[in-house]
This record gives structure tokens, C-alpha cells and sequence, in this order.
């Protein structure tokens, strides 16, 4: 039973790579570009199936630790081996992702097939910011309750949406020329990096007590996900973790053990 928690964890790095193998055969992009400008997409199937599978990876790694604390496991090996698959499952994955979608919106400029790889490699800034994240927790002894900078899951969900939004719609708003924006990309990929690495206090989303006071923020944001899952399909996900942000920072957390 003490490996339980470990093989859902593995199972969570099995996810992840599978997410990077399905992304890296979506080679089949298409976009047309209408008189008025206009773009519609054709976002090839494994790269939507590629998002699905680090969604199936983050409900892993949530239920890892649920087996580790009903098994009332807790091992050092087992902190380092999450760590090790969330950077595949919630930073390569996603890195990926990021670059398929520079692509897409150089393609929709002339000689766009053409574009320099090297346009297209700060989507593993991500990656990177990722890694660093991951280690920076793995050393901390004060973020059982609260995070000191965004959590990597979350910003890998984040980054999962986009080509779901793209491919299954986002409910009445049309957002799809924006996703696949290139200064709009690069933006969000230094921005998401920099709440990663930074020093900001993030809520944890534990329940430390059952108190309605000491818990609002995560109430809140529990029916700002139901009501936004219901009229705006997957783009409730980027508007779940800008809502998750801005309760973070109005609630003055801190961090404690």
C-alpha cells in the first residue's frame, strides 16, 4: 500500500507524455483567411485529445495525494517524483501546446510556414519557469496552506484550455482570433512564467477549517466555476484562474506551515 500514492503519480507522468506525443502528430492545422479577415480554424483532434489527457493528469495528481494521506503515506521520494511528473504533465506539456499555437498564428500571416523556429521557442520559457517553480516548492517549509508564487498545475490547465476553446467553442464569446494572436501568446507566456516564479502569496485550495469566513475565497471561486463552466464552456478555465489570482491577492495571504 506505501507505493499506492507513487503509482498514481507515475500514472500522472504517463498522462503527460502521451499529451506530448498526441500535440507534437497535430501537424495538420489549417486556417482560412476569409476577405474580411476573418479566420476559422481547423485544430487538429490530437491536440484537443492532447489537452484532455493533462486534465486526466492533473485529476491524478490530485487523487495521489489523497491516497498518500488516506494510506497515511508521506515519503521524501514521493514529493521529488511528483515534482519530476508535474513538470512533464504541467510544463513540457503545455510548453508544447504553446508552441503548436505560435505556429498556428504565423501561419496566418504570408510565408508564415516559413517562420524561424527561434520565433517559435519562448513558448518553453514556460517550461523552464515551470522547473524552477517546482524546485522552489520542493525546498519550502512554508506552503502547506499557501503558495509563494502561482502553482504549476494551474498554469498548465490554463495553458490546456486554449486549443479546447479553440476546437469545442467558448460558449457566446468568440475568442479564437485572440488565442492564436502571436503578441498575445508571448504575452501571456511571460506573464504565466513570472506568476510562477514570483514571490506572490497564492491561496492553497486546502481546507484548513470548515469555517465559512476563513474559507469565502475558495467558495467564491468554487461558484464562479460552476456558473462560468455552464454559459462559457471551456473558457471558464482562464476566467476560473483570473478570478483565482485576484482572490489570492485581495485576501492577503500568507503562507504558513
Amino acid at each position: 500500500m506505501k507505493n499506492l500514492p507513487n503509482l498514481f503519480t507515475l500514472l500522472n507522468l504517463i498522462f503527460g507524455c502521451v499529451a506530448i506525443v498526441l500535440a507534437l502528430q497535430s501537424n495538420n492545422i489549417s486556417i482560412y483567411v476569409g476577405e474580411d479577415a476573418a479566420s476559422s480554424f481547423n485544430i487538429p483532434e490530437n491536440l484537443s485529445l492532447a489537452a484532455l489527457c493533462v486534465y486526466a493528469a492533473a485529476l491524478v495528481d490530485f487523487l495521489d495525494g489523497f491516497v498518500a494521506r488516506m494510506c497515511k503515506v508521506c515519503s521524501e521520494m514521493g514529493k521529488q517524483l511528483d515534482s519530476l511528473a508535474d513538470v512533464v504533465s504541467f510544463g513540457v506539456a503545455p510548453g508544447v501546446f504553446l508552441y503548436q499555437l505560435l505556429r498556428m498564428s504565423y501561419m496566418k500571416e504570408e510565408n508564415g510556414l516559413d517562420v524561424s523556429v527561434a520565433w517559435l521557442l519562448p513558448a518553453f520559457i514556460l517550461t523552464a519557469a515551470a522547473a524552477y517553480r517546482l524546485a522552489k516548492f520542493n525546498i519550502a517549509t512554508d506552503q502547506s496552506y499557501g503558495f509563494k508564487g502561482v502553482p504549476t498545475p494551474a498554469v498548465g490547465l490554463l495553458v490546456a484550455s486554449l486549443p479546447l476553446i479553440l476546437h469545442y467553442g467558448s460558449g457566446a464569446v468568440n475568442v479564437s482570433e485572440l488565442l492564436v494572436n502571436k503578441w498575445i501568446l508571448y504575452t501571456l507566456i511571460v506573464v504565466l512564467s513570472w506568476l510562477m516564479v514570483s514571490n506572490l502569496s497564492i491561496l492553497a485550495l486546502k481546507f484548513k477549517d470548515y469555517s465559512v469566513k476563513n474559507n469565502m475565497p475558495k467558495i467564491i471561486l468554487a461558484g464562479v466555476a460552476i456558473v462560468a463552466a455552464i454559459f462559457l464552456k471551456w473558457l471558464a478555465v482562464p476566467i476560473v484562474f483570473i478570478v483565482y489570482i485576484i482572490l489570492s491577492l485581495a485576501s492577503k495571504h500568507k503562507p504558513t506551515t
